[in-house]
């Protein structure tokens, strides 16, 4: 009979783990000060059942299409294609983003995306006994990803995408239509320790790209440039429950590119037969943020077609009766 030989990790693994709780650690509880005003927020907005479901703690986790938005270079871990709509819903907007994915061993992974948030209607009248117009505020964008795998152990990513900022005017206004358009790119990278693949690390930088100019060059805005830094670990589960059940930890830093006071966000996920999904996080943000603190998600997979709900309970929409929801559908094919 064979004895089992005991896994230790490697004393260089312990290292990078211990500076990357260190750092979480030293970060937990900050608060981001108020920097300078930034153009294009809506850049910033959450997309994707399974990220919020985690607490956003994905740079390092293999989420599929809405990777788009975390970290492109975990597109390249897919090998189905996927078609995904990502809807969300929350006291500001409405949002809705269409994916459709592409893998290919030969040449890597290829998304195209495109992206509207829908800040609803307001009134407009140009005086007491004028003919009503309607004012329509909405973001778009549209991307194009590409991601590839850098040996057995390395993915890495990098998306191009235009956004445009447009008040529209349906009916009589006092103000013409209003667009203001700009280019952006996201990048990031994945790599998988050991021969277990059990640990993985991760990085994304996101939103760099030309000032937001609404009214002249003078008044451009930056864009909302952040980096990200996270880790994830598939824990092994006993042997009797290996081959249904499954648990999953992650954490990752965020902050602007100065990287001054980066704030953690950390979730977990139980996974049955890979059919079924549950998911919770906590996201510790500075008082400007409408999506910190804690959430909570479900998935479940029935053939080709994937479902997934989150929620967050905190921030301004919560209070306001209307906590933001999260909604991903998915067919893979």
């Amino acid at each position: 009979m064979k004895r089992r030989r005991s896994r230790r990790w490697p004393r260089w693994r312990l290292c990078v783990l211990a500076a990357f709780l260190e750092t979480l650690l030293a970060s937990a509880g900050q608060a981001q000060d108020d920097g300078p005003v930034e153009g294009a927020a809506e850049l910033l907005r959450l997309v994707g059942a399974r990220a919020v479901g985690v607490g956003q703690a994905v740079v390092a986790r293999r989420d599929g299409s809405e990777s788009v938005w975390w970290n492109p270079a975990a597109l390249a871990a897919l090998t189905r294609r996927e078609v995904a709509i990502h809807h969300s819903q929350d006291f500001f907007a409405t949002g809705d983003a269409l994916v459709l994915v592409i893998p290919s061993q030969l040449i890597g992974t290829l998304a195209l995306t495109a992206d509207i948030q829908d800040y609803g209607e307001q009134e407009n009248t140009t005086g007491p006994d004028s003919p009503t117009g309607t004012l329509l505020s909405r973001s778009f964008v549209l991307s194009a990803t590409y991601a590839t795998t850098i040996g057995s152990h390395v993915r890495s990513g990098l998306g191009l995408k235009i956004f445009q900022l447009r008040f529209d005017c349906r009916g009589a206004c006092d103000a013409p239509t209003s667009v203001a358009q700009t280019v952006a790119v996201d990048g990031g990278v994945q790599v998988d320790l050991g021969r277990s693949r059990r640990l993985s690390l991760g990085a994304s930088v996101r939103n760099l790209g030309v000032p937001l100019q609404v009214e002249d060059e003078e008044q451009a805005d930056p864009l909302p440039s952040r980096l990200q830094i996270g880790v994830a670990y598939r824990f092994p589960l006993p042997e009797r429950y290996a081959d249904d059940a499954e648990l999953n930890f992650s954490a990752d830093v965020f902050d602007d590119l100065n990287f001054a006071t980066p704030l953690p966000r950390v979730g977990a996920e139980f996974v049955w037969q890979q059919r079924a999904f549950l998911r919770g996080g906590f996201v510790f943000e500075g008082s400007r943020s409408e999506a910190g603190g804690p959430s909570l998600g479900l998935g479940l997979v029935q053939g080709n077609v994937v479902i997934d709900i989150a929620r967050v309970f905190t921030g301004f929409s919560a209070d306001a009766g209307q906590a933001p929801t999260f909604l991903s559908l998915r067919l893979q094919f």
